[in-house]
């Protein structure tokens, strides 16, 4: 039975539940294996952190999937599938976004931190959003949410007008737990993520810096 609440819901430092059962993740990786799921194109073998202030989104979806991988960013084709949970996004305002990724064992160097920052005087812009992530601690608060629905029901243009949220991604648990919301509004993000796609994505006053080393003096935290 799908669980409703109706109205303003505030959770304070909302966690990812969506990852789905290590049976279900299997199953997905060997359909991408076999070419029986569209993966949109292989993650690397690199997770990176994003911190956000405030983050506003309409039309909310969030689900369990599986992204296919490399297993290393050393070379290679050996490849692995990572669980990971699924937020997307209709639309979407980002203000004062970080993100940051660690490259290790550069030569003569050591680690290499890439970190990019934007939305500091006027807020990143997405459409159709979609966030592969491992870990979120955010405060949220949902407008009209549904938790419990079935992860295929999630998408707009259903034929019951179930859906909230954009176009689900092929490959993940169909029949799955997952919710939705009208709107969402995360405030002082953190987050690990494998993987990030969006059909716009404008990010107003971009700076990119590389620095020596890692850690929260150089990484978004």
């Amino acid at each position: 039975m799908q669980s409703q609440v109706r109205g303003g819901t505030r959770w304070k430092r909302f966690a990812v539940v969506m990852v789905p059962s290590v049976a279900a993740t299997a199953a997905i990786g060997v359909g991408l294996a076999q070419g029986a799921l569209a993966a949109s194109f292989a993650v690397s073998g690199q997770e990176f952190k994003v911190t956000t202030e405030r983050l506003k989104g309409d039309g909310f979806a969030q689900y369990g999937g599986a992204d296919m991988g490399y297993k290393e960013i050393k070379g290679g084709d050996a490849v692995t599938v990572r669980p990971v949970a699924i937020s997307s996004f209709e639309n979407a305002t980002i203000t004062k976004m970080c993100q940051s990724v660690v490259t290790p064992d550069v030569p003569f160097i050591g680690k290499v931190t890439l970190r990019l920052e934007a939305g500091k005087d006027k807020p990143v812009e997405a459409s159709r959003l979609y966030l592969d992530v491992t870990e979120l601690d955010a405060d949220a608060t949902f407008e009209n949410i549904d938790i419990g629905i079935a992860a295929k029901h999630t998408a707009k243009g259903d034929a019951k007008g179930w859906g909230k949220g954009p176009a689900i991604k092929d490959q993940i648990n169909q029949n799955g737990f997952a919710q939705q919301a009208e709107s969402v509004v995360l405030t002082d993000v953190r987050q690990k993520a494998w993987a990030t796609t969006a059909g716009t994505f404008k990010l107003s006053g971009l700076s990119m810096r590389l620095h020596v080393g890692d850690g929260p003096k150089v990484e978004c935290f």
